[in-house]
């Protein structure tokens, strides 16, 4: 093969590359799913027929699973209908008097609560602020008000439970109206998914206020 074969035929391969690129970064989403899938039935499989020979009989193991799936769902409904589990408040009482434990078990249902409205609650509110310097605007969730300060969480890209937690004035926040699944899918997509981008040139003009003595 002469140089001006391979002069030929280097485009073409390029092309091949890049289709070949662009096809697999489409089959992404669909291949991270379908490993999760499997990941969830090797386990429940798993799970199934290590119950089975622990039990010894069928129908125990299948018991025992309807009992495992039930338990939650019982749970989700009274706290959808009552805002309240017997169950839950008991778990609650008895983790939260474990010394340690008590304390990361709080902090984790802080953090579950922050990613989950519970019925009659207002949504929870995303927020832009200047992070990590002025003129440089990163998403975040508002955690708390105190007077005229907020503590917000600022996420990282692509993982959003790594981030940093920082005290603001107020006059430095600046409203989404992204709620906080299109807050969570942006950060991850490292901004691909962006639902309400036309937010991005309101926050181009915005000037945060000064902060108060």
């Amino acid at each position: 093969m002469d140089r001006d074969d391979l002069a030929l035929l280097k485009p073409r391969v390029k092309r091949v590359l890049n289709d070949f690129l662009i096809g697999v970064l489409a089959l992404l989403p669909v291949i991270v799913v379908g490993e999760i899938l499997v990941f969830l039935a090797d386990l429940i499989l798993e799970l199934v027929f290590g119950v089975n020979r622990y039990v010894g009989n069928a129908f125990v193991t299948f018991l025992a699973f309807a009992a495992a799936f039930a338990l939650p769902v019982s749970i989700g409904h009274r706290i959808n209908r009552r805002r309240h589990s017997l169950v839950v408040s008991g778990l609650d009482y008895l983790v939260g008097r474990i010394p340690f434990l008590g304390a990361v078990y709080k902090i984790v249902q802080r953090l579950i609560e922050l990613f989950r409205n519970k019925p009659g609650e207002a949504k929870r509110e995303v927020v832009y602020v200047e992070y990590p310097k002025d003129g440089m605007w990163a998403p975040a969730y508002l955690t708390h008000r105190e007077g005229d300060r907020c503590v917000v969480y600022v996420p990282t890209s692509p993982n959003p439970t790594n981030g940093f937690t920082v005290i603001v004035h107020e006059s430095r926040v600046v409203k989404s109206a992204l709620d906080i699944s299109e807050a969570t899918s942006f950060i991850v997509s490292l901004g691909a998914d962006y639902p309400k981008s036309e937010e991005a040139l309101s926050l181009a003009v915005a000037k945060a206020g000064p902060e108060p003595p």
